[in-house]
């Protein structure tokens, strides 16, 4: 049996309908079943999702199946598997997604060819019977950059706004480095500090093009659609988000960009809390607005003139208490 290539690092709490696709699919992505690894971690699930990855464990050459009997967290779970990669690259998968076959070999051989610490891809969202390919904010493909030269515009969507983990690969320097750890304890969020950090330290990286990975939106267990206490994440996210930049040797360059971030998200989420009991809105909205305070008032005000006249008008009253312009 010949050594692991690439570790799919696999996290999933109560995915049962979908897990089995996405560990098929898995199966499919190399000619020599052994050059995967599998890392499943089941996060205290209470369907049959942990079933399924032990029953599919058997057809995988490498594989390790954790089980956490709470939830500890999609950030926590992730950095679990990153504790058990084995061979030069690795990448997240969801429980609810899935793979065109072929995709992590041709990730893999990109991943050398471009000598990168981490590759970006495109990816498809699946809506139902609806399905949209997404394309990472990135004008040029497979061409290596540094991660920070993709940071601005700060007024035009970039590959920080492209935060989602499960789209590309890693080089395993990035765990080496420092650069591949989700902040531990957040349910939701997680990903953007992860991004700020990797655009910010890594020193190389491209976008490629590859057979899709296809992303389902709209699934009911999915953190996306929770109206719960683990949206109130995103403001420590975003917080730490903050601090990377500000501890930047370029912290002047990039503040406009991640202050834009800020309230462009403020905003999502004080219109998401409408959904929310009232306790738990005002949490979110009392946070926000201490969120807000971090922000230079000239930096805040010429970033709120970018957004759009309905964010503006969402912002207002949060950015009047925070004691910022509007």
């Amino acid at each position: 049996m010949h050594a692991a290539r690439v570790t799919a690092i696999l996290p999933a709490k109560d995915a049962a309908p979908y897990i089995g696709t996405t560990l098929e699919t898995l199966l499919r992505q190399f000619d020599d079943r052994s050059a995967l690894k599998l890392v499943a971690i089941d996060d205290g699930s209470s369907d049959g999702t942990g079933d399924i990855m032990r029953e599919y464990a058997e057809r995988f050459a490498h594989v390790e199946v954790l089980v956490n009997p709470r939830a500890r967290g999609l950030a926590t779970a992730r950095n679990q598997g990153l504790a058990h990669v084995d061979g030069d690259a690795f990448c997240f998968i969801d429980g609810d997604d899935w793979m065109q076959p072929h995709r992590l070999q041709v990730l893999t051989e990109r991943l050398g060819q471009l000598e990168c610490d981490f590759l970006r891809t495109d990816h498809v969202r699946v809506s139902d019977q609806d399905r949209r390919l997404i394309r990472a904010p990135h004008p040029w493909r497979g061409i290596p950059t540094a991660p920070r030269d993709a940071i601005l515009p700060a007024d035009d969507k970039t590959m920080v706004d492209y935060p989602f983990a499960w789209a590309g690969i890693f080089h395993r320097r990035v765990i080496d480095e420092g650069l591949a750890a989700f902040p531990d304890g957040l349910f939701t969020a997680e990903d953007r500090p992860w991004i700020w950090r990797l655009h910010l330290q890594a020193r190389r990286f491209a976008v490629v093009d590859a057979p899709a990975l296809l992303y389902r939106r709209g699934v009911t267990t999915s953190l996306t659609q929770a109206r719960d206490r683990r949206q109130l994440d995103f403001t420590a996210a975003m917080s730490q988000a903050l601090d990377l930049v500000q501890q930047d040797a370029e912290a002047e360059r990039f503040f406009p960009k991640v202050v834009q971030t800020v309230l462009a998200l403020s905003s999502h989420h004080i219109v998401r809390s409408r959904q929310m009991d009232g306790g738990l809105r005002r949490e979110m909205r009392d946070g926000i607005r201490l969120l807000l305070a971090r922000l230079p008032s000239d930096e805040a005000g010429r970033a709120l003139q970018r957004l759009d006249g309905p964010r503006r008008r969402v912002l207002a009253r949060s950015l009047r208490k925070a004691g910022r312009t509007t």
